[in-house]
Parts: C-alpha cells; structure tokens; sequence
C-alpha cells in the first residue's frame, strides 16, 4: 500500500525505565511538537500505562504514508529515538492502522479510554446518512434497471470508501472532543 494518500495512525508500544517515566513523558511530548514541522502531521497522543511498570501508547496520525515516512527519515527523529534509547526498555513495537479501522481509537488502547459507543454510533450515523442520500439521489435514476444485489454492490462500493477516506477522519477530528470527554 505504499505510496497510499489514505489517513495512517502508528501505534508505538514502549516501556519507560524505572524512574525515568516523567522524562520520558517529557521528552515524547517534546516529539511532538517537533513533529508539527513535519507536513501531514495530523496529531499525536501519548497514553500512560494503566498500572505502573507498563507499557506506554504513542499514537501518531499523519495524513498519508508519505507523510509518516517523511517523519521517519527526518534528522529529528533521529534524534529523538536517540534520546529515548536511554529512557525506555527495548524497541517499541509498532502497530499501524489505515482505512476503517483507523476511524475510532484503536483497539489497543485501554477500555477506558474508548469513546462511548453510543457516541461512535451517533457519528457514524452522521456520516453514512447524507453520503447514502447523496448517492441514492444521484444514481437511483441510472440504476433503476439493475438488480437488486447489482445496485446494492454498486452503492456500497462507491459508500465505504468515500466513508472510509472522505467523511469518517473528517467527522472524527470535527468531533474529537465530543468523542472523547474524558480528555482524549
């Protein structure tokens, strides 16, 4: 899929040595900010172990791959995976998500901090209304004379990926706080 202009989210899983937790905070919030620099940077969460002693979450979004692998190659990163070498336990272990499962926050965060499902079901709902109206509206007409399972293959090929890479990270980000107000 290289080369893909679809949103991508990494999650990196890391344990921070013992007693170096509070800089090894810092200095992922300081990653951050570097990462504004770098264009298609979407936005970035660092997620605390639940008990002390685990593994931290760093989830980062970019635009496109491209844009993830502009972050990789910088000297700035660099500098930083040097800088936390001394801090953390191991290589992290990464995870990255494109397309639908990226929607929501991803399944490896803790329960806790999901977005309630019946607000994820809420947007979801907003997406999918007007893009099937929208395309109802515009092909019924021309489609009129197809089967049933032949229009509903046609519709639902156009739907989901307009859902998946048009409205879905749009909604998501415009509702961010909504989805999650807990803070997340």
């Amino acid at each position: 899929m290289s080369g893909s202009a679809a949103p991508i989210t990494r999650i990196a899983r890391r344990r921070a040595l013992a007693g170096k937790e509070k800089e090894y905070e810092a200095t992922i919030r300081e990653m951050f900010v570097a990462m504004h620099a770098t264009s298609g940077f979407l936005g970035a969460d660092l997620i605390p172990p639940e008990r002390p002693g685990e593994d931290y979450q760093v989830v980062v979004r970019f635009a496109c791959e491209a844009a993830l692998k502009l972050w990789d190659e910088s000297a700035q990163r660099a500098h930083f995976r040097e800088r936390l070498v001394h801090l953390a336990e191991d290589e992290p272990a990464y995870r990255t998500l494109t397309g639908l499962e990226a929607w929501f926050t991803p399944p490896v965060v803790p329960p806790s901090l999901h977005p309630p499902r019946g607000r994820m079901t809420v947007v979801t709902w907003l997406g999918i209304f007007p893009t099937v109206s929208l395309y109802l509206w515009l092909l019924a007409p021309l489609l009129a004379d197809l089967p049933f399972l032949a229009r509903t293959a046609i519709l639902t090929a156009l739907i989901v990926p307009t859902m998946t890479y048009a409205v879905m990270p749009r909604l998501t980000r415009l509702l961010k706080n909504w989805l999650n107000p807990a803070g997340g």
